[in-house]
């Protein structure tokens, strides 16, 4: 779990002692307390950090508060920040709206209450918190969502080179075969064997067809269900990667589920591996999927190079696309996914929450 983020307060007066009282009394929130002798020190202070709570007297010499508090407002920066302002003196309700007027968000008597102080406080320095925390999950939402524009973009043209420079040709080739069949003085003997080219044409078309629709929809989730697609899916990326893959299943009769889960486990197990052939450097990866405390388990190990600790930490900023993409379809679940640097290699794993609708209700396909 993520240390709670501390925030800054910026306590404002004339008065040494009082600035001490505040310090003494607002410690125990544990958030970062920032003293100013004076209004120019003060606006000295916004300008440098970030502040969440403004706590200032009303009564000092140069600049009052009433005065300092206008003066914030004006700032783009700062209208948002919540100011608190501290009176001995100015305790009238026409000194109550002046503050207001002003862009006060609150107004506290002497003497003050620390409990009262400390709440008050509290309250708009955790409100800041969240907000901050809102703006960067939103512009990091706005990253993810640029960058899996771009690779839809890209998967869309690597389908349509597929299409046209594979599939495509294929086609092209068996057209002119069929089509020299009819020309006149052909032998027997050559049509018979543009025949026979023409049907390998074709079968290497179809067996193209057959393989983008797997990458696109594996079928076999649909006929088999997930546990067999993930050993067909696992025995191809060997094949193709050179990196040996296992998968361990628990219970051995594991259920259907939903479509919509078997799905997003499925593409899970896709990215993961992606992953591990574009980066881990590994020589072997070991899927394991199983039922644990009314949970379902997937762990995708390798034994490779690990990732970064900024990633593993799923840091705002440094989680690309694909991990971004594998948290987002366990989100809708209900669940969450954890990244581990192990002795070699990196363990991803994802839990997600047993609920009335994860199963598929048909008896599950024996797997092959």
């Amino acid at each position: 779990m993520n240390v709670q983020e501390k925030v800054n307060i910026l306590m404002v007066d004339d008065q040494p002692g009082k600035l001490l009282s505040y310090e003494v009394i607002l410690s125990e929130l544990g958030e970062n307390l920032i003293k100013a002798e004076s209004g120019k020190v003060a606006l000295d202070r916004l300008l440098k950090n970030d502040i969440a709570v403004v706590l200032m007297d009303v009564s000092m010499p140069e600049i009052d508060g009433f005065e300092l508090a206008e003066m914030i407002r004006q700032h783009p920066r700062f209208q948002q920040t919540a100011i608190i302002f501290i009176s001995a003196v100015h305790l009238s309700d026409l000194d109550r709206l002046q503050g207001y007027q002003r862009g006060a968000v609150d107004y506290i008597s002497v003497p003050v209450i620390p409990e009262l102080l400390r709440a008050k406080v509290s309250v708009f320095a955790e409100l800041h918190r969240k907000t901050r925390q809102l703006e960067r999950l939103n512009e990091e939402l706005r990253r993810l969502s640029t960058n899996l524009i771009v690779a839809q973009d890209e998967e869309r043209r690597r389908i349509a080179r597929e299409l046209h420079d594979g599939l495509g040709q294929e086609l092209s080739a068996a057209k002119m075969l069929v089509d020299g069949i009819f020309r006149p003085g052909q032998t027997v003997e050559w049509k018979q064997e543009a025949v026979i080219e023409s049907s390998a044409l074709i079968d290497r078309a179809i067996q193209q067809v057959r393989n983008m629709s797997h990458l696109l929809h594996p079928p076999l989730l649909d006929e088999i269900g997930l546990q067999s697609a993930l050993k067909v899916y696992l025995e191809g990326f060997s094949t193709r990667s050179g990196i040996q893959s296992s998968i361990e299943v628990n219970p051995l009769d594991f259920p259907r589920l939903g479509l919509e889960l078997e799905t997003a486990i499925f593409r899970i197990v896709q990215e993961a591996l992606t992953n591990v052939f574009r980066h881990a450097e590994a020589r072997e990866a070991r899927l394991r999927l199983e039922i644990v405390e009314k949970k379902i388990l997937l762990s995708v190990q390798d034994d490779g190079k690990g990732l970064p600790e900024d990633v593993v930490a799923l840091r705002l900023g440094r989680v690309g696309i694909g991990i971004g993409g594998m948290r987002q379809r366990v989100k809708e679940f209900g669940g969450e996914v954890r990244l581990q640097n192990v002795s070699p290699g990196t363990l991803v794993q994802v839990f997600i929450p047993i609920i009335d609708s994860t199963f598929y209700l048909e008896p599950a396909p024996s797997p092959l």
